[in-house]
């Protein structure tokens, strides 16, 4: 099976894609990285488009995407494209349309672009299994081409560009009878519709392959790249997004995780993030995200390429097969390990940054959702016991000189480990990086039964020097656990949540590792209360990147989807959702503004909370209606009586300590 999907493994190199007139300001090539994002307000509201519009550019948006659902909105896009450029404003202006071509085809003459989306233009989408022979499937797909051509030739007289958009969440019946909910059924329903663009001789297309699944929408672009190359078509941009990724630094962290993985392999030529927020604050996150690879490539190391082929499969999650060693490894969710090392006077109520809570008024600890496993605490080990279920991690000097406590689990450096013959029975840690992964090193490691690796890197690129250190035991063999450690420098906490999610998640997604640390060793010194805010912090990002990459479930996940079609305040309701049922680990909700994205953009949720009139919301267990129009002032408490009837819902506990106390 052919595996390759980007430039390089190892070396920072973007693909270079077709470029692609967008207006006056073109995409892929050499032309940088561009960021878009999409308007909230009602398409029929002029002067509210015109002004957030206004809004989002400022921000650096440099396309701006508007809904297009009928006729109407489709023929105001004009009045809104005059009044901004009576403003003085020529930014490129996109139709998004779901289920009207002939909103489409009116929409093409009058914007730069138009985005459609292959599970719902002119197919059906009615969550049937149905059997479709070779004929009718290849009638079907006929029909569909029929209705899609007047498009392409609109869009070619006009110089008009489309997108084509395949969401995991709208697939229709016709492509999940063949190939499932999966990748490649993404894949495929875009290249349907490309290969009719080619067709008529024309070109003007990006490509997106979006899911709020991170290891669904990484999977998919990798594959559609490998798809083009496969069939000998054009290499199109690509617009990179995870759908409904929430909100706040959720929202954040998801988004960073699927689209931070791709732009670290050289894949992407645009970027939208998609968050529950005013859309103006979209533009400085996906900016964030470009702009860390400005300069990548003169700042990378050189890595050692791979001799032979990948030993992980690109298109399929599959984790990396370990040992397990005490809780690390085997079928053990990853890890987190949380850096108290730099933390002067460790006490009890300290424990706090580690998600362990002190109670002094009760004097006992609670584990919080977020509680990490393992914590870090080099040369001053704690001079308490730790609450039941934490486990402590020493510097193995500090260990030694403390009396090799069974309760202390030791780190070594790689040259400690290789001529130290004292270890704890149990559990040792050692650090590596790709340059130490030799061969007399992985012997050692085979040997041991107690190893587990923490595995670090200092290069620039750093997600795909760590990936390629991880193919050494693969390929030699070695099942012990590896964490990934990371650490960065003093950055703004948005530039740590992005980045961290990004190396980590990346990794995560591909199967690799067995846990996390975000270490805190190139952070300068700050006061005591700054070093419990700063790793309380890394604590929760790193299981927000768990969570993110779908290794590990915490909390309760919300997808979100904010657009111009939205029947509600979707802030406002995500929000009073959250304040409910946060508490509810591993559920997944989707919150939808409206009917058109409503059951198939959330396919992944539990739950669903979908606008379906004004003041009106639909509730949906999986993608089945169970509630229809129900009054919105009730719709939460209806919600949660479904999760009840599902013997979904626990009660929120509240930790009340007495006055004083």
């Amino acid at each position: 099976m052919n595996k390759t999907y980007c430039p390089s493994l190892t070396e920072y190199k973007r693909r270079v894609a077709r470029v692609v007139n967008i207006g006056d300001l073109p995409l892929g090539g050499n032309y940088p990285i561009r960021v878009q994002s999409m308007t909230t307000v009602d398409t029929m509201d002029t002067l509210g488009s015109v002004e957030q519009t206004l809004r989002m550019v400022a921000a650096g948006c440099e396309y701006v995407r508007i809904t297009a659902p009928s006729m109407k909105e489709a023929q105001n896009l004009l009045e809104i494209k005059k009044e901004l450029r009576k403003r003085g404003c020529n930014v490129p202006l996109i139709a998004d349309i779901h289920f009207t071509p002939n909103a489409a085809e009116l929409a093409a003459r009058i914007v730069e672009k138009v985005r459609v989306n292959p599970g719902n233009y002119a197919d059906k989408k009615k969550f049937e299994e149905i059997e479709y022979t070779d004929a009718s499937y290849a009638a079907e797909v006929e029909r569909i081409r029929e209705r899609f051509r007047p498009l392409v030739k609109i869009c070619k007289q006009y110089g008009t560009a489309m997108r084509i958009g395949t969401n995991h969440g709208s697939l229709s019946d016709r492509i999940l009878s063949r190939y499932g909910d999966t990748p490649l059924g993404m894949v495929e329903s875009a290249l349907e519709f490309l290969r009719l663009c080619e067709e008529e001789n024309y070109y003007d297309v990006v490509l997106s392959m979006k899911a709020s699944n991170t290891q669904v929408m990484v999977q998919a672009y990798r594959l559609l790249v490998q798809k083009l190359d496969e069939e000998g078509l054009q290499p199109y941009p690509l617009h990179l997004g995870v759908t409904e990724a929430g909100e706040a630094e959720d929202g954040r962290i998801k988004s960073a995780v699927g689209i931070g993985t791709l732009l670290e392999d050289g894949l992407g030529d645009t970027v939208r993030v998609s968050l529950t927020e005013a859309p103006e604050a979209e533009a400085p996150v996906a900016k964030m995200l470009i702009d860390r690879y400005t300069n990548r490539a003169a700042l990378a190391q050189h890595i050692a390429p791979l001799v032979g082929e990948e030993p992980i499969n690109p298109f399929q999650y599959i984790r990396r097969i370990t040992r397990e060693v005490a809780n690390l490894g085997g079928q053990n969710v990853p890890r987190v390990i949380t850096d108290l090392s730099r933390l002067p006077n460790l006490e009890y109520a300290d424990l706090r940054a580690a998600g362990h809570l002190y109670s002094s008024f009760l004097d006992k600890f609670q584990m919080s959702d977020l509680g990490a496993d393992y914590v870090y605490t080099g040369q001053r080990p704690a001079p308490f016991m730790l609450p039941n279920g934490l486990k402590e991690i020493v510097d193995y000097s500090a260990w030694r000189d403390a009396g090799q406590r069974g309760e202390h689990f030791p780190i070594f450096t790689q040259a400690e480990y290789a001529v130290t013959a004292v270890r704890h029975p149990e559990l040792n840690f050692v650090f590596h990086n790709l340059e130490s992964l030799t061969e007399p090193a992985l012997d050692q490691l085979r040997a041991d039964s107690t190893a587990v690796v923490i595995l670090y890197s200092e290069n620039a690129h750093a997600m795909p020097e760590i990936r390629r250190a991880f193919f050494e035991p693969i390929n030699a063999g070695v099942t012990c656990p590896v964490v990934i450690n990371r650490q960065y420098p003093a950055l703004s906490p948005e530039e740590t949540q992005l980045y961290a999610a990004t190396d980590g998640g990346g990794l995560l997604l591909d199967g690799l590792g067995d846990g996390i640390v975000l270490s805190t060793e190139l952070l300068p010194e700050r006061s005591k209360e700054e070093w419990l805010s700063t790793l309380d912090g890394l604590n929760q990002l790193s299981f927000g990147i768990l969570q993110a990459a779908r290794t590990r479930m915490s909390k309760t996940e919300y997808i979100s989807c904010p657009c111009g079609r939205t029947l509600f305040d979707l802030q406002e309701t995500t929000a009073m959702i959250r304040k409910r049922t946060d508490h509810l680990k591993g559920v997944k909700i989707g919150i939808m503004g409206c009917i058109v994205n409503g059951p198939g953009e959330m396919a992944d949720a539990d739950y669903g909370y979908v606008g379906v009139g004004k003041g009106k919301i639909s509730l949906y267990r999986g993608q089945d209606v169970i509630k229809k129009s129900v009054p919105e002032e009730a719709a939460v408490d209806e919600l949660i009586e479904l999760m009840r009837e599902d013997g979904r819902w626990i009660e929120k506990e509240v930790v009340e300590e007495p006055v004083g106390a």
